[in-house]
């Protein structure tokens, strides 16, 4: 069940074409799953639709203040919905996406399974995969953790954002399960934890390299930093 999911600013600019094609990638993936999000990415869609119909070239900025009004009004009325709407059918989305199937947004990186993918071991129970870097220099890519193994802490030093693709992880913050939808931002510390009734694969975007805080994986730091710049 998706309890988890981007902030109505981060899907009134996806539903405008604004976001950046990494960060546009990751709320696409969630969309797939989330009925939710479909619904307010189809509402916001319609109502830019409807104030650029409603703007005329000549009118003033007097004239032009109703509309914003009414049309922060209606934000404000899918802010609300929004809430109400993505408990009540979370239940049917995980019915739905039970099988191992790849999201559409992602098929152009995996044509057919996760496992022919060219993974990099990075520790005993963690594997990497790069998908593509950004021409902003984000960083996308593929985290593949073994039941119950455990990532290093680590602090982030720009914005990352996570989907969960396969199984569930949790941390300082909380359980996350397949579909749900992840940001934290620079300087968030925390150490995810996957859980152990299965493998968890998660679609990563890394704006900058996290940096590792403990006394010998921070040794490491450099090579991330290395690697994100030749992604």
């Amino acid at each position: 069940m998706q309890i988890h999911h981007p902030t109505l600013e981060h899907l009134s600019d996806y539903a405008s074409g604004s976001l950046r094609l990494s960060h546009a990638l990751c709320i696409a993936a969630h969309v797939e799953y989330c009925s939710s999000c479909r619904q307010q990415v189809q509402k916001l869609s319609g109502l830019g639709g409807n104030i650029l119909s409603e703007i005329d070239a000549k009118d003033s900025g007097e004239q032009l203040l109703p509309l914003k009004d009414r049309v922060m009004g209606q934000l404000d009325d899918l802010e609300a919905s929004y809430a109400d709407t993505a408990t009540a059918i979370a239940a049917s989305d995980q019915a739905a996406h039970s099988d191992r199937l790849i999201p559409k947004a992602l098929r152009q990186f995996i044509p057919q399974d996760y496992d022919q993918l060219d993974w990099a071991r990075v520790s005993p129970a963690i594997k990497i995969t790069t998908l593509l870097k950004d021409k902003d220099g984000a960083q996308i890519s593929l985290s593949r953790v073994r039941p119950g193994g455990r990532m290093p802490h680590h602090n982030h030093t720009g914005d990352e954002l996570t989907v969960v693709l396969e199984g569930r992880f949790s941390d300082e913050s909380g359980l996350y399960s397949k579909g749900d939808f992840v940001l934290r931002g620079a300087n968030d510390n925390h150490r995810p934890t996957v859980t152990r009734d299965g493998e968890c694969i998660c679609l990563m975007v890394l704006d900058a390299p996290i940096e590792f805080t403990g006394w010998f994986t921070r040794l490491l730091n450099p090579l991330l930093k290395k690697n994100h710049a030749q992604s």
